[in-house]
This record gives structure tokens, C-alpha cells and sequence, in this order.
């Protein structure tokens, strides 16, 4: 076996289907440098398989991938390419444990509210699977994203459409005053390391241990913060007070995926809130019947099928509706509304389409409307503020002459929010919850009540000191200003400008400029010299990062899937991300109903370059370096001829898209000196796919127009997706010949 390999993860809805249809290609053409592609099933349906062995047949028991690959990324081996996945609600994980019982697989229900010890235990097995399960596996370094240049070019010389900003515009973000995360939370760095354990203690004195000890380092920034769960419920009444005044719709924009324990909850305050009188009304049904808000309009809508008061229910539901302000929509024909399932509006996405179209989001006759944003905590509601802010001032960006914004992000060893699940609570009663070393030193501790949301989060010293060292190196490498955007208003960023200012005296700055800013003025500064045509690094925490990630790339090209997404992995290994978007579902109905998909594998293709070319450097592969040239040759040949896929039936998809790119690269190979073996391997190949450019077009289009039958969603049958996503027989013939 050769000691070359790349990880290609398969993952789940449109990537895994371009998957089916793009890895045989690139399994091909990497075959030539001695490269094998290992394919770890870390989709949704494979990763419940792989948490329940013990309900399978020894036939259908698969192995936990993703536990494989996270001990991968700890050694300086690990390449991966890392396709978006799901990152499951809970509705999402009831229809795949559906999918997959049909499919012969003895899966026990999920216990949404269990009865029983087991159900206790069969929910915490689950619920590893819910939410953002997989990149805080995977992510053991901090991120480098960026728009590669060639992508850059593409949008500045074909701008996408953007919607016009008015100062006039009533869209604003509404955000908490009192009793949020920002306002609550306190924070230290430890002089020594220690363990610790989270207890909370009832007026009463009783101690109940909320998560058992657990170490610490030496270096280590911890904070706690509280989401006072009556502060929240009176602040959502001033937003629905404040949207009926001003007469435009009210949204909620949340990450109900990757804060899987703490934004379900948000999310569940903000509809009974606004359904108080309906969840007041029928409280008895509601308990009777197990109904969560935290799970939407949705469920709830499930639940009352074939119940006595069903109609009134619904009556009662519509009633309150035209009372309160209208409810922005996440599908106008269906009558899907923001507040029916937690996951369907994902802040970072949500708000970067809206600053995208003018501030507007969707009625329910399928308009566009200002709208007043619901952000409930005000650690990162400002950030959408500034822009919004700025946007009402100066006007929407022009993408022809609008600068860059790259991003350093911290990220490595689960660091901040996005590591903070398993120390996330709901309080129960009124108490105090502290934060106790070995010893039983107090290190934080904050006031409870019931209903409230206690949240511990952690970040290590070692991913800071290498987070700062890649933003010294990212300014110096491609001569641009760098922020630290950190805000010294917040406890726990206080600790870490204190690191950073310290840190960054290791390195040698001159001729650098280097900054921090707190997010307002990070956001005014950046903004302004983008509009300039100037480019800004970003340097920013875990969350931020996926909002500036989001956000700037969606104006900047139209996209986020477009993005050069690296993770220097801090052993010496690379993990390489497709961009930064979803995995599209609304893709994957369209391919169901009509044989069309137009996911656009770009991002594909530019982590696949990156991960040959990280391979050629680590392994001293030499044919690996020419595969990664011509790649990056191919890459920007794809996108000057426009080859993605063209979103509309008939034109090319993203199969299509997948043989230019083999006919790119082929050519490409074929026609360099560097490696002769190679020219002569790929001339033939190159010769046959450029001849049979028509007769594959053909095939490939006559593919498209009906439905698709793979015998799933979320576990599709793999010969029926591989024939559904591989119809050019002549494509398949000429790629064989590698």
C-alpha cells in the first residue's frame, strides 16, 4: 500500500451526491502519483449506524469514522478533504433513523422526553450525533480562509446581483440590554493546571454535580455566562412590540445547529413568547401530547394530527399570527415560517443573504420586506448592527471594486462557544452553579434560576499562540493589514487581548500592521477600506469566524462555497474544508424530482489542490506537485469558460461541471515539461475527452428531466446513486483508461 493518502470524506445531501460523480475522476487521476483516496463515511446516516453496533447484524455495523479521523488530525499524516455534512436537528435525526429502520436497520427510536434509564441512555447516544458533531473533531488547528485570486477575478468581471440598501430601511437587529451571555459573563486564565468539575447548589445547600471532573491547563482561558431565561422571554416581547410598531416582519437568527444545547432552548422562549396566549390556552394538550417548543411550529403541527382540538389548535395558531407582527418565511408557497424548526434559519447564512438583498427577507405571499432581526445576545449581535449600519449609510458594496476580507479564525481543540455543548444547562431550580477545581476552589461561579441557561466555555493556550503566529504570518505573506477583532467591553475578551498583545511580541512585526478592534470599529474599518478596493485580514474567535466567513464572501462573490478553506492542523497535518456553506437540500429535492443538481463543486476543487499540494510538500511527492499546478491551471480555466453548473434544466449541472474540469486538468498535464511520465500518460486521455466533448455533453444532458429514483435520502442505495450520478458511458470508458 503507498504511503501517500488523502481522506475524502463522504458527508450527506448535494456534496455526497457530486461525491459519486466527482471521486472516480479524481481517484483516477491521482492513481498516476501513487495516491490512494480513503473514502470515511462521516455522513449522518453512517455515523448513527456507527453509534449503535449493538442493535446491527455484524453485516450492517459500520466503524466510527469520524473517531478515526479525529485521531488522524492529531498526527502530521492527516490530509483530509472535509465536505459539508448535515448538522442534524432533531427532526433531521427522527427522519434518518425512519429512512434507515425501512432499510432493515433495528435502530431504537429517539426518546425525545425520556421514561426510563435506557431511554436516558439511548438520547445521550444520540444526541453525539446531533448538531455540529463533526468539526470540533476534525478542527485540531486554527482556520486560513481566503478567496483564491482566480475566484476573486471570476466575480469582480461577473458581479452578482445585489439588492439596494436604502437609509430610509426600518431593517434593524434587536438585541438583549440585560441578563444575556455578554452581560453575564465572567472569565480567568489559570496559573496552573488543575481539574475541574461544574456543581450546582439549591437554596437549600444540596449539591448536584453537573459535569464530573475534567482537566485543565496551565495557560487556560475559562469563562461561565448565564441566559437569564425571564430577561429573554421580556426582551422577545419588546422585539414583537417594536416589529408591529414599525410595521415590517419579525425574524429570529440563531445557531440552533452548532449550539445545539443552548439556541434549541432560545429558539423554544422565542415562540412560546410569541404563541403566548396559544401554549397559555392549551398548556394541558400541550403537556399531554409532549410538545417542546425548542422544536418548533413543526413538530408541534405533528403532534396535534387526529387530536379532538386539532382545529382549534391551528385556528388559535393563525389567529395569533395576523394579531401579532408578521413572521418572516423560510418558504412563502409552503408556509413555512422562521419559527417552524429551530436549524432552518442559521444565523450566519440568514444574515449574510439579508444584508445581501437590502436588508429584506420574505413574506408570506412571497415579497420582500424589512424586517426586525431578533439576535438575543449582544456578544455578537453588534456585529451585524455595524454592518446593517454601515449598509443604511453608504449604500449596498459594489463586488467589482469591493476588497477582500481573508480570515485567521481561533478554532483548534473545540476552543470557545463552539466547544462549550457538553457544558451547557438548563437549570431546573434557583441556586448557585460553580466552577470548582480538584481542591474544591471556586474558579466562577454564577447566580441561577429556573429555566435559565448556565454555559461554560473554554479555550487552550497553545491554539492562541498559533492562531496569532498564523495571522503575523498570513499579514506578512500577502503584505495586508490584520485586526484582531476583540472587544475589551467583554470579560472574556479581556483575557485574551492580554495573550495576543503578549504573543505577538514574539514575532518580529516590522512593516506589519497589525491591530485590535472591537467589533464595531473592526467592522467600520474593514468595511471602509474594502469599499476602497483594499483588502483586510480578519482575525477573529470561533464564532466570529463563521460569521465573517459567511458574510464576506456572500458579498464578495455571491458565495461562501467558494472559499480556500485550510486548517493547518497543529501536529503538521492538513485538513481542507469545501468552502464554507451547507450541503443544500433544496439541491437535492430538485435533483430528486427532475435528474438536475446544481451543487457547484468549485470548492471542491480548490481544497483538492490545496491537499495535493500540502501531500507534494509533506511527502516529497514530485508528481503530486505537477497534479496540484495543473489543478490550479484547470481551476482557473474552469472559471474564465464558466463551467459551472448553469442552475436551470437542460443546461450543463454539476456533472457536467465535473468533466470540464477532468478535460481541464487532463490538458493541462498533457501540455506540461516538468514531468514526462506524466504528459504521456494524460495526452491520450486529454485527446479522447476533448473529441468526445459533444457526444459526452449529450449524454450527460440526457440524463436530465426526470425524476431520480436512489432509494433514499439520507442512506441512498450506493450502486443506484453511482449509476444516477455517472450516466456519460463515454465519460466512464476514458476515465477507466487511467
Amino acid at each position: 500500500m503507498s504511503q501517500a493518502k488523502i481522506y475524502y470524506t463522504l458527508t450527506d445531501e448535494a456534496p455526497m451526491l457530486a461525491t459519486h460523480s466527482l471521486l472516480p475522476i479524481v481517484k483516477a487521476f491521482t492513481k498516476t502519483a501513487e495516491i490512494t483516496i480513503e473514502v470515511p463515511d462521516i455522513s449522518l446516516a453512517g455515523r448513527i449506524l456507527s453509534t449503535f453496533p449493538d442493535y446491527l447484524t455484524q453485516e450492517q455495523q459500520i466503524p466510527d469514522y469520524l473517531a478515526a479521523l479525529g485521531a488522524l488530525a492529531t498526527t502530521p499524516e492527516a490530509n483530509i478533504i472535509k465536505l459539508p455534512n448535515i448538522s442534524a436537528s432533531v427532526p433531521q435525526l427522527e427522519e434518518a433513523i425512519a429512512e434507515l429502520k425501512s432499510k432493515g436497520f433495528a435502530l431504537p427510536d429517539y426518546p425525545s422526553e425520556p421514561k426510563t434509564p435506557e431511554e436516558e441512555a439511548i438520547k445521550a447516544r444520540y444526541a453525539k450525533v446531533l448538531g455540529s458533531a463533526v468539526n470540533p473533531v476534525l478542527r485540531e488547528g486554527n482556520s486560513d480562509r481566503r478567496a483564491p485570486k482566480s475566484v476573486k477575478e471570476y466575480a469582480k468581471a461577473n458581479p452578482h446581483r445585489m439588492g439596494s440598501w436604502s437609509a430610509e430601511s426600518k431593517t434593524e437587529v434587536v438585541a438583549m440590554e440585560e441578563g444575556d451571555f455578554f452581560g453575564t459573563e465572567n472569565s480567568t486564565t489559570l496559573t496552573q493546571a488543575t481539574s475541574y468539575r461544574i456543581v450546582f447548589t439549591s437554596l437549600e445547600g444540596e449539591r448536584t454535580v453537573l459535569k464530573e471532573l475534567a482537566p485543565l491547563q496551565k495557560g487556560e482561558i475559562i469563562d461561565t455566562a448565564v441566559m437569564r431565561i425571564k430577561a429573554l422571554k421580556a426582551y422577545v416581547q419588546r422585539a414583537i412590540a417594536r416589529a408591529k410598531e414599525q410595521n415590517v416582519l419579525l425574524s429570529a437568527h440563531l445557531k440552533a445547529t452548532m449550539m445545539k444545547v443552548s439556541d434549541p432552548i432560545i429558539f423554544g422562549a422565542i415562540v412560546e413568547t410569541y404563541f403566548k396566549d396559544v401554549f397559555s390556552k392549551y398548556q394541558d394538550t400541550f403537556e399531554s401530547l409532549d410538545i417542546n417548543p425548542n422544536y418548533g411550529l413543526a413538530t408541534l403541527y405533528e403532534k396535534i394530527q387526529g387530536e379532538e382540538k386539532q382545529e382549534q389548535i391551528q385556528s388559535a395558531i393563525t389567529e395569533a399570527i395576523t394579531q401579532g407582527p408578521r413572521i418572516a418565511m423560510v418558504n412563502s408557497d409552503q408556509g413555512i415560517t422562521n419559527f417552524h424548526v429551530s436549524s432552518d434559519v442559521i444565523v450566519d447564512a440568514s444574515m449574510a443573504a439579508l444584508v445581501r438583498a437590502g436588508g429584506k427577507m420574505w413574506n408570506k405571499d412571497g415579497k420582500e420586506e424589512d424586517t426586525v432581526c431578533m439576535i438575543p445576545d449582544r456578544t455578537y449581535a453588534g456585529f451585524f448592527q455595524a454592518i446593517i449600519q454601515d449598509m443604511k449609510q453608504h449604500g449596498a458594496i459594489d463586488p467589482t471594486t469591493f476588497g477582500s476580507v481573508p480570515n485567521v479564525g481561533l478554532m483548534a481543540q473545540k476552543a470557545q462557544e463552539y466547544g462549550s455543548h457538553d457544558k451547557t444547562f438548563q437549570m431546573r431550580a434557583e441556586g448557585t452553579v460553580t466552577v470548582e477545581s480538584e481542591q474544591g476552589e471556586v474558579l466562577l461561579q454564577q447566580e441561577v434560576a429556573p429555566g435559565d441557561i448556565f454555559r461554560m466555555c473554554q479555550v487552550k493556550d497553545l491554539p492562541i499562540q498559533d492562531w496569532v503566529k498564523l495571522a503575523v504570518n498570513r499579514a506578512r505573506l500577502s503584505n495586508t493589514p490584520a485586526v484582531f477583532w476583540l472587544d475589551k467591553g467583554r470579560a472574556h475578551d479581556r483575557q485574551m487581548i492580554t495573550k495576543v498583545e503578549t504573543y505577538l511580541k514574539d514575532h518580529d512585526l516590522t512593516g506589519l500592521d497589525i491591530r485590535i478592534m472591537d467589533i464595531k470599529d473592526a467592522m467600520r474599518f474593514t468595511l471602509e477600506r474594502a469599499r476602497e478596493g483594499k483588502d483586510t485580514i480578519s482575525v477573529s474567535g470561533n464564532v466570529l469566524r463563521d460569521y465573517l466567513t459567511d458574510m464576506f464572501p456572500i458579498l464578495e462573490l455571491g458565495t461562501s462555497a467558494k472559499m480556500l478553506s485550510i486548517v493547518p492542523l497543529m501536529n503538521g497535518g492538513g485538513l481542507f474544508e469545501t468552502g464554507a456553506g451547507g450541503s443544500a437540500p433544496k439541491h437535492v429535492e430538485q435533483f430528486l424530482k427532475e435528474g438536475y443538481l446544481r451543487w457547484d463543486s468549485l470548492g471542491e476543487f480548490l481544497a483538492l489542490q490545496a491537499s495535493l499540494e500540502h501531500l507534494s510538500q509533506t511527502q516529497n511527492n514530485t508528481k503530486a506537485a505537477v497534479l496540484a499546478k495543473a489543478l490550479d491551471q484547470a481551476n482557473a480555466q474552469f472559471l474564465a469558460k464558466d463551467k459551472s453548473p448553469a442552475r436551470k434544466l437542460g443546461g450543463i449541472d454539476n456533472r457536467g461541471s465535473h468533466f470540464y474540469l477532468a478535460l481541464y486538468w487532463a490538458q493541462a498535464l498533457a501540455s506540461q515539461s516538468e514531468d514526462k511520465d506524466l504528459a504521456a500518460t494524460f495526452a491520450p486521455v486529454a485527446e479522447q475527452l476533448q473529441k468526445e466533448e459533444k457526444t459526452i455533453s449529450d449524454e450527460l444532458i440526457a440524463a436530465q428531466g426526470s425524476p431520480q429514483h436512489i432509494e433514499g435520502y439520507y442512506y441512498p442505495t450506493f450502486a443506484l446513486t453511482d449509476k444516477a450520478m455517472r450516466p456519460s458511458t463515454t465519460l466512464n470508458q476514458i476515465i477507466s483508461l487511467l
